[in-house]
C-alpha cells in the first residue's frame, strides 16, 4: 500500500505472505494458520480492521470465536512488524514494508478513513534527532496524520 495510489493488489498479498513465512523461518518464530490466516486478512482486505471484525471472519471460517483467537494472532503479527494497530482507528492494517526496518507514516483520512503508509528512514528521522538531543531513548517510531485523501478532496 504505498500511498494511496492502485496497485496490483494479488501481488502484495502473495509477497506479504511469502515475506512473513521466510522471516518465521529463518527467525525460529511460528507462524500458525491463524496467524497466517489474520495477516492474509489484512492483506486482502487493504484497509484498517478492528479486532471483532476479524474474529467475525476467522469464526466465519471455523477458527474460533473467542477473542483472544484473533488478540493472540494480531499481538504476533505487531510484535514481529508484519502488521501496524492504528491507535487513532484501534484497529489494524497490514505492513507494506515486512522485514524491512522503517518508520511508519500513517495517513489516515477524516472523511472515508482510509489509510495509506508512507515511511520514513528511522536513521534520518527528525523526531528520532529530537527525542536524542533531549536524552530520550525511542523503542519505536510510528506517526499517524490526519488529513483528506485524494478521493475525498
Amino acid at each position: 500500500m504505498p500511498g494511496f495510489e492502485n496497485h496490483d493488489h494479488h501481488v502484495c498479498v502473495k509477497d506479504g505472505v511469502e515475506a512473513a513465512v521466510t522471516h518465521c523461518k529463518d527467525n525460529g518464530l511460528q507462524l500458525t494458520p491463524v496467524r497466517k490466516r489474520v495477516l492474509e486478512i489484512l492483506l486482502e482486505r487493504q484497509t484498517p480492521l478492528g479486532a471483532y471484525d476479524i474474529l467475525d471472519i476467522l469464526s466465519k471460517e471455523g477458527y474460533g470465536s473467542q477473542p483472544p483467537v484473533a488478540y493472540r494472532a494480531l499481538d504476533f503479527l505487531v510484535k514481529n512488524r508484519f502488521a501496524h494497530k492504528i491507535e487513532r482507528l484501534n484497529a489494524f492494517i497490514a505492513c507494506s514494508q515486512m522485514g524491512k526496518s522503517h518508520a511508519p507514516i500513517f495517513m489516515i483520512c477524516n472523511s472515508c478513513e482510509a489509510v495509506a503508509e508512507a515511511h520514513a528512514d528511522p536513521e534520518n528521522s527528525q523526531i528520532l534527532a529530537l527525542a536524542n538531543e533531549s536524552g530520550f531513548s525511542v523503542d519505536q517510531l510510528v506517526a499517524e496524520v490526519t488529513g483528506t485523501c485524494p478521493e475525498c478532496q
